[in-house]
């Protein structure tokens, strides 16, 4: 019953009817209690996103697995400390916090989080770095180590020595399951009666619960169901393999056992009671005959069976082998047709009845989901060759001919499967080693090398939607607003209810001023998910756009209240309210922000900003300095450090990052107009003008560059030109703040220099 109930569990969260799953399980622990029992009511919980009743259930208990689950409440519940001290308790100094940990890399990685939310960001990268040290295909806490900006190259994390000890793990694991299984198989072989068709289903039923009780975890896997036929001739017993959730949630995975046990049945007792009744006293003699012949006959059959089954899975080793033609083993394909004419094909020398009761194991085999197979298949067709080969008579010549054959056979298929485990596994750390090395030098921003380390990829994996945001943050941080705006573009309409990265998206298009697209993309991902925050940056996107930034700060809230660790939602609150300029709530946002993510740079930028326009600019320079310090390659970043030292006078370090900030992005005017605004402070008048003429260029309807070569012709004594520059700045209307000054610089022209207004 208990088996049953923990099946039926595990069946309902995997088809996703958490209520049904909380209920059977509620009746599973008030029937049997146990923790183990609990472990699985608070996971159906956590399903359920009730962290709250998990807490409850899991408080105080000790076992590893019931502790990764209450810190996991914890977690969820906001209840940091209280994890955190779960994970790695406080009262055992002397253990070392690997072993402290449960749950392995996931506890780790989870402790890690932990940590790189409370602000100690070291030992939380000594947690992920753990982690993968455990677990190295445990990508997520590779992904972290790249947001704090530590990891180390992905061709070291996963090399060929990586390779190497995972193919190792496989081997020792898969050995130590294969010993299991074929110990246990022994031992059962060794108490079964002379004739399998002497047990009775009461008694089948109860070896089987007492083997499937040794094996580690089997109660997580589906209950052993008992198929009862009854007829005149014989009992005939059904075992159902475990299902597929066993791979998921227990680390040993339970043999089907007997799995051909209803074939070997049949074919030795079908015909008992006939035989018994013609024969009479000749029966032990013709029955110990009779038996040892179809015993070789169906070995024979089930030995190809198995065999040709295997290339399910793997490319078929069988169609390289030829047997014997003398040899009176019958031919089945994998499915038990021929596949030249859909039809069985039968020895003709076997008896209908032996015939017909070895079709019907067929079908039964065939029946059998390949789902429900969750171990190796090699591994299970060798031990199911002992089994059979162990009761086979030593004395019969074909028979240890056909002996030899087979264990070539499981040689070849066993030295098969582990060269083709070799090659997955370096196929997938070269994957591995391809995303995560761009990733890396994205998160360092190193973005055009992140780019072509993105190009590197299979075509297959590049047009993934993951792969082709992370495209697209990389031209955003570039400032290749129209390449970002066709990846992100790409991207959604690939995988349009992917939400990661929408955000990012939405302010490309606010830099591109693409008003419908925008609200076009704000509506779609409200309709998707309505508690999304990365939906409500689109819609706060939107109204910032049309400068209705009250209504914008109130969406940019929405999305923080959704997700408070969230940090580009703080950081574009801040913005909203340093345009507003309610500079005090402004500050609060990016310190929110930085609290959150520690190198998000534009809560470092925002504070800059903050701290320029109120003449701070010691506190600018720092908080610039430290936006450059993470992302020593944006342009914009080097142009407002060396505007913040430019104001502080000190000039030459300030033309020095000008310079920088030119190299880094010539298709970026700020910087040039900045440079030349530094020439004009240090009187070098004609390199200020060669400088606006290349800005020119560049953003030849820029009202304030004229404004400023109309100051500079002044100074130079140059009238008409300085008139001329300050008429085109008027036409080119600028904005309301700098029309009068404009207007009050032209009408001056002809005064004196020290009367000249110095605004510009």
């Amino acid at each position: 019953m208990e088996t049953l109930m923990v099946d039926r569990i595990h069946s309902s969260l995997r088809l996703f009817m958490h209520r049904n799953a909380i209920f059977l399980c509620e009746r599973l622990c008030a029937q049997f209690p146990s923790e183990t029992n609990l472990q699985l009511l608070a996971t159906c919980y956590l399903h359920n996103n009730q962290p709250y009743a998990a807490y409850h259930i899991l408080k105080g208990k000790k076992l590893p697995e019931s502790r990764y689950l209450f810190a996991m409440s914890c977690f969820r519940m906001n209840l940091l400390r209280e994890a955190e001290d779960t994970l790695c308790p406080v009262n055992e100094p002397n253990i070392e916090s690997s072993i402290q940990v449960p749950s392995g890399a996931t506890g780790n990685y989870l402790l890690g989080v932990i940590y790189r939310c409370t602000g100690r960001m070291s030992a939380a990268a000594e947690q992920f770095t753990q982690a993968l040290t455990v677990d190295p295909l445990l990508w997520a806490a590779y992904e972290e180590l790249c947001i704090l900006g530590v990891a180390e190259d992905a061709d070291e994390c996963f090399s060929e020595a990586t390779a190497l000890r995972l193919q190792q793990e496989h081997a020792s694991t898969s050995a130590l399951e294969k010993s299991n299984f074929a110990n246990e198989n022994r031992i059962l072989s060794s108490s079964l009666p002379s004739s399998l068709g002497d047990i009775i289903p009461k008694q089948m039923k109860q070896l089987h619960a007492n083997i499937t009780a040794e094996v580690p975890g089997y109660h997580h896997v589906r209950g052993t169901a008992l198929h009862v036929q009854n007829s005149t001739t014989s009992n005939i017993v059904q075992f159902d393999t475990p299902s597929p959730a066993t791979a998921q949630t227990s680390s040993i995975v339970p043999p089907p056992l007997f799995r051909n046990v209803h074939a070997y049945q049949n074919t030795i007792s079908v015909d008992a009671p006939a035989k018994q009744k013609a024969n009479g006293a000749n029966q032990p003699l013709r029955r110990k005959y009779l038996d040892e012949a179809r015993l070789k006959k169906v070995s024979g059959r089930l030995f190809n069976q198995s065999s040709e089954s295997l290339p399910r899975r793997s490319a078929r080793l069988s169609r390289d082998t030829t047997i014997n033609s003398n040899s009176n083993i019958s031919q089945f394909g994998g499915n038990g047709t021929d596949h030249s004419s859909g039809k069985l094909r039968v020895n003709s020398s076997t008896p209908s009845k032996l015939c017909s009761t070895a079709i019907r194991s067929v079908q039964v085999r065939k029946g059998k989901p390949r789902a429900t197979e969750n171990f190796d298949e090699g591994s299970r067709n060798e031990v199911i060759d002992e089994m059979w080969t162990d009761n086979e008579p030593a004395t019969s010549s074909s028979v240890t001919t056909d002996g030899r054959f087979f264990e070539q056979d499981k040689a070849e298929r066993i030295m098969s499967q582990d060269s083709k485990l070799a090659v997955g596994i370096r196929e997938l750390l070269g994957l591995l080693r391809l995303l995560g090395e761009g990733f890396r030098l994205s998160c360092l921003f190193k973005c055009q090398e992140a780019l072509e380390v993105f190009r590197k990829l299979p075509e297959p994996q590049f047009n993934t939607g993951w792969v082709l945001c992370q495209v697209g943050k990389a031209y955003f941080e570039l400032v290749d607003y129209l390449e970002a705006d066709h990846y992100f573009e790409l991207a959604h309409r690939l995988s349009p209810c992917t939400l990661d990265g929408m955000d990012i998206y939405s302010t490309v298009l606010y830099h591109l001023n693409a008003e419908m697209r925008l609200s076009y993309l704000a509506q779609e991902l409200i309709s998707i998910d309505r508690l999304s925050p990365q939906a409500w940056c689109a819609v706060g996107n939107c109204f910032a756009l049309r400068k209705d930034h009250e209504t914008a700060l109130k969406n940019f809230q929405r999305a923080v209240q959704l997700d408070s660790r969230f940090a580009y939602a703080h950081t574009l609150c801040g913005h909203e309210y340093s345009a507003l300029e309610d500079y005090e709530n402004s500050l609060k946002f990016y310190q929110c922000a930085l609290q959150v993510d520690e190198r998000h740079y534009n809560a470092w930028y925002g504070l800059g900003v903050v701290y320029l326009r109120q003449e701070k600019f010691e506190f600018a320079e720092h908080h610039f300095r430290r936006a450059f310090q993470i992302n020593p390659r944006s342009s914009v970043l080097m142009c407002y450090l060396g505007m913040a030292l430019h104001s502080l006078k000190r000039n030459e370090e300030a033309l020095e990052m000008m310079e920088k900030a030119i190299a880094a992005d010539k298709k970026n005017p700020l910087p040039k107009y900045q440079k030349a605004l530094i020439l004009l402070g240090l009187q070098k008048y004609t390199e200020a003008l060669e400088e606006l003429e290349r800005l020119k260029e560049i953003a030849p309807h820029e009202s304030s560059m004229y404004a400023l070569m109309g100051k500079i012709y002044k100074q130079l004594n140059i009238l008409d030109k300085a008139v001329f520059c300050f008429g085109i700045a008027l036409d080119l209307k600028p904005p309301a703040a700098d029309l009068a000054i404009i207007k009050a610089a032209m009408e001056k022209v002809h005064l004196p220099d020290e009367l000249m207004d110095d605004d510009l």
